[in-house]
């Protein structure tokens, strides 16, 4: 079955810019990142401790989609099943679920519908690693990788089966839950890699073709990642922990892109990983993709309790704080035909154009091929005119070199204060 229009599914998606991205599982007990499993070559035996010990007796589901609206996110998604194969809903095909933790219950139904209540899209992540089935082969992501006595034991493992409860669980998810929005898978592995050490999984093992037809059917007009290993298919591009230097070109142009940026380095709770990306940061990489054609999907790991951490709150209200007063330089806006000052990032929607100063210039803003075409210059953050002056091809101006400015330029004078908000913004209604 094929995508509707080039692009309409897509609609939302790059209207909404922002999403929230949710990693949480047992690894969150552990407090040492998602793929703790794999880094310290844990057991199942060993691993079950925090199977045994998920009590997430703090968890509100209406609280997180509360944070999520007010910091100004539009979608979500959420880890159904990371590569360690815990599920957090109520799967029929296996009993490593949050039903059977002191949990107790299904935790993606509540999720779900508290995100629905606060207007945010629907989207699932799911792995097509599973470290915990006993027919995923023992290859070089596992964490048994190095236990020869588990290889051995391992060797009648046969990947068709894991495929068909792969396939079976992916059905589960998109017919229990209402409309999802949007589904990311997570990965195949590189072809540039050694299969003989790293087993190379790719499409035929996942049966990707069979898979994404199911999710279109099941589906119709959902939004499906780049994931499969199935080139030319996926919606959209999901850079990881980068900003591309330029836009990303998806399904000839017809896609969309968004950067999965985590707030501390770590996916999953991280206890002790401190590498906090500021408030500021976190707007500058959302402008930044949004000039770009691009979205952010800004990640939070919960504690084993079921909460967003302190540190996360914090930044979540920061930048729902600027989103309150920006966000319509953010909402359905996209990249401009002009090029911006250096330090700066230009976003367009319609006539208006909105200028997003990262370094604070003393006094005056240069803005070329502008001279003439801009109506009103404006703050965001509280309306107020920024007044401008604009260059005729012999007249000089202030702080640039003997000669002057290139014609055509629209100079902005700004206060000596840089404006007390994360990223100033400034509205350049275009004349029509």
């Amino acid at each position: 079955m094929s995508v509707q229009g080039p692009a309409e599914h897509l609609a939302w998606m790059r209207e909404a810019r922002l999403g929230l991205f949710v990693h949480w599982g047992l690894y969150s007990v552990a407090a040492r990142h998602e793929w703790v499993k794999n880094r310290e070559r844990t057991s199942d035996e060993d691993y079950d401790v925090y199977f045994r010990h998920f009590e997430p007796d703090l968890y509100d589901p209406r609280a997180w989609a509360r944070e999520a609206r007010e910091a100004g996110m539009r979608y979500f998604v959420v880890t159904t099943k990371h590569h360690d194969g815990f599920c957090l809903w109520d799967s029929q095909q296996t009993d490593y679920k949050a039903t059977r933790t002191p949990a107790g219950a299904d935790l993606l139904a509540p999720m779900v519908d508290a995100f629905r209540s606060e207007g945010l899209r629907i989207g699932f992540y799911h792995s097509l690693l599973d470290w915990h089935h006993p027919d995923f082969p023992i290859d070089g992501y596992h964490p048994q990788r190095d236990d020869e006595a588990a290889k051995a034991a391992a060797a009648g493992r046969d990947i068709a089966r894991y495929r068909e409860y792969l396939h079976a669980q992916v059905r589960e998810l998109l017919t229990g839950y209402g409309r999802v929005d949007y589904m990311f898978f997570d990965f195949s592995y590189p072809a540039r890699q050694r299969p003989e050490i790293w087993g190379n999984k790719g499409r035929e093992d996942w049966g990707s073709e069979e898979l994404l037809a199911m999710v279109r059917q099941l589906q119709p007009g959902i939004v499906v990642n780049d994931r499969l290993d199935l080139p030319g298919q996926g919606d959209v591009a999901t850079p990881e922990q980068y900003q591309p230097s330029a836009p990303m070109v998806v399904r000839d142009g017809a896609g969309l892109w968004e950067a999965c940026q985590t707030l501390n380095g770590s996916w999953g709770y991280d206890r002790d990983n401190l590498d906090w990306k500021t408030p500021e940061m976190i707007v500058r990489m959302l402008v930044d993709g949004v000039s770009k054609d691009g979205n952010l999907l800004l990640n939070v790991g919960p504690t084993g309790r079921g909460e967003l951490d302190d540190q996360a709150l914090a930044t979540l209200r920061q930048l729902g704080g600027w989103m309150r007063r920006h966000s319509p330089s953010v909402y359905g806006c996209g990249p401009a035909p002009f090029t911006p000052p250096p330090d700066c990032r230009y976003t367009m929607k319609g006539d208006r154009l909105y200028l997003h100063v990262f370094s604070w210039p003393f006094r005056h803003l240069h803005l070329p091929g502008l001279a003439g075409r801009v109506e009103l210059a404006r703050f965001l953050h509280d309306g107020s005119e920024v007044r401008r002056e604009e260059i005729a091809p012999a007249q000089e101006a202030f702080n640039v070199q003997p000669g002057g400015l290139p014609p055509g330029t629209l100079t902005l004078e700004l206060p000596v204060h840089r404006p007390d908000v994360l990223v100033p913004v400034i509205v350049l209604d275009l004349r029509r």
